[in-house]
């Protein structure tokens, strides 16, 4: 399978496991959730979908677990509604990347403030 056909096949299964996830999955446990990406294989037989939840970290196991115990409700609807004969296998993991580059921003903010006084000297 060519890498653009790949590409093009994520992201239009990112739109698709947003919009799905919002309002198809009526699990109460599924909080705040967004699909941040999506990385398919070149065979288009397994998908890895990253998903950024807002709250506590059992709030966001939670999520998880809801999200792959429906994980072949969502498979249906994603090949239903991008009318592919098989849709990839599922599996949900939890994107840390928006907690990481926060962490990193209050980092850099500290380092700038210490410095601010000395700078003047």
């Amino acid at each position: 399978m060519s890498r653009i056909r790949v590409q093009k096949v994520s992201e239009q299964m990112k739109k698709e496991l947003a919009d799905i996830v919002r309002t198809s999955v009526k699990d109460p446990r599924v909080g705040f959730a967004t699909i941040t990406r999506v990385e398919v294989s070149g065979d288009l037989q397994h998908a890895k979908v990253y998903v950024s939840v807002l709250g506590s970290e059992e709030e966001r196991s939670a999520t998880i677990s809801a999200l792959t115990k429906a994980a072949g409700f969502i498979r249906g609807e994603v090949a239903r509604r991008l009318h592919m004969r098989v849709a990839p296998e599922l599996a949900f993991r939890l994107d840390e990347s928006g907690e990481y580059s926060a962490r990193i921003e209050h980092v850099l903010k500290t380092i700038r403030t210490s410095e601010s006084p000395s700078a003047g000297e």
